[in-house]
């Protein structure tokens, strides 16, 4: 027993939920010879997240075979490269090309005997002053770079050194206009403006005019704000299909006010997200007891285009069963102050209990339903009482034709009297 609640205990978990598993009863004697950390332990069930609460996807992919995709689309595979591989290869491009270039121009000096006539004034070399290959590296850089000191420099009696300078000034260029591209890019990446996009720790569930919702709440730290902010919700849960087919991690979509334009945020102040939980909802059917064992994950995305830069950023964040708070509701951060209204952030992630029954929807919905008709009611006894009914008003019509009948007869013996 004691070895595997220490082989339970010793489990990397991601997120673990609150269900325990009650411990069998042992005598005091087993109990005391355990030790203190085992025998108050809770098995607890993992639960491996599919976008983590930073909004980073837990997702690896492997035995990736067409790996030459990524070099046909070279300029999106460097700006995805972490910034020490992206410094490296800014460097290492450079360094090469001013030593390709500097070699070359080693090469035009060496075979045209430029070195075997150094100092000789009648002597007219392809570059002045190149009298190695280190003179011929710095002429590269400075051919490259565009610097001219003015100390080297081409003559015209070169003509192979002139075709070589063409072609260095071009590919000098290129390659000028590719890695600076990337590296502006990768500067202006507005990843970082994410880390100022705020998701609550824990999701709700609890009652709001009437409807049994499912809330969580995002809020933006800066004072330059999102433009054209949305916000998006998807349930990630693995289903088997009527025909016995198996989707893991099936992804449905949470309507967040699609329809309505609730979804289109202006997100000056922390607002909270509502999904009302409705026959096309997918937590439709389920219970606060049922929750704890569902084996689920909300998906949240926010998007919106950065006002300074004019890009677009998205910050991602996720919720699973044991983050999904049953009768809570948000405590407010908004509060009036003398001309301004000020956001209290450190209640942001706070929430307080409130009076929520444990049903599902579902059931409330039936419930309502019941509570509008009599309990007795049902679609024979309805038939049955418009059928006295109208036996009755046929009854009514006939005492009445019967009266019609007996006051004409009168009327007519007391003519003939």
């Amino acid at each position: 027993m004691a070895a595997s609640v220490l082989e339970e205990d010793s489990m990397e978990q991601d997120v673990e939920s609150p269900v325990t598993i009650q411990q069998p009863k042992l005598p005091k004697q087993a109990r005391e010879d355990l030790p203190k950390h085992i025998s108050k332990v809770c098995t607890k069930r993992k639960i491996q997240r599919y976008v983590r609460k930073d909004g980073k996807c837990n997702v690896h992919h492997g035995n990736v075979r067409e790996t030459y995709r990524y070099l046909s689309d070279i300029f999106t595979t460097l700006v995805d490269l972490k910034w020490r591989f992206n410094l490296l290869i800014f460097v290492m491009v450079y360094t090469v090309t001013w030593l390709f270039f500097g070699m070359i121009w080693w090469l035009i000096a060496y075979i045209r005997g430029d070195m075997e006539h150094i100092g000789d004034s009648t002597w007219t070399p392809c570059v002045s002053n190149l009298n190695g290959f280190v003179s011929a590296f710095l002429f590269s850089i400075e051919t490259e770079t565009t610097i001219g000191y003015g100390y080297r420099v081409i003559t015209d009696k070169c003509p192979e050194g002139i075709i070589l300078l063409l072609v260095q000034s071009v590919l000098g260029s290129i390659v000028n206009a590719f890695m600076v591209g990337c590296m502006f890019v990768k500067i202006s990446q507005p990843k970082k403006r994410a880390e100022t996009l705020v998701f609550s720790t824990n999701a709700v569930i609890s009652m709001r005019d009437g409807k049994l919702c499912l809330m969580f709440r995002v809020g933006d730290l800066r004072n330059s704000h999102i433009v054209e902010a949305s916000i998006r919700a998807k349930l990630i849960k693995s289903k088997q299909t009527k025909e016995g087919e198996f989707i893991p991690l099936n992804q449905t979509d949470i309507n967040v006010g699609y329809y309505t334009g609730d979804d289109r945020l202006f997100l000056v102040s922390p607002l909270i997200i509502s999904h009302e939980i409705n026959q096309q909802s997918p937590f439709w059917e389920i219970s606060k007891d049922q929750l704890p064992k569902e084996e689920l994950e909300i998906v949240v995305i926010l998007e919106g285009m950065v006002e300074a830069t004019g890009m677009t950023c998205q910050a991602r964040s996720s919720y699973v069963t044991s983050e999904i708070l049953w009768g809570h509701r948000f405590t407010p951060v908004l509060t009036l102050e003398d001309g301004f209204y000020e956001v209290d952030y450190n209640s942001f992630h706070e929430t307080y209990e409130t009076n929520t029954p444990s049903y599902s929807a579902k059931d409330l919905a039936e419930m309502a339903s019941r509570a509008e008709l009599p309990l007795t009611w049902s679609v024979s006894s309805k038939l049955n009482q418009h059928a006295d009914l109208e036996t009755e008003e046929r009854g009514k019509n006939h005492e009445d034709q019967t009266e019609r009948n007996g006051d004409v007869a009168n009327l007519e013996n007391e003519s003939k009297v």
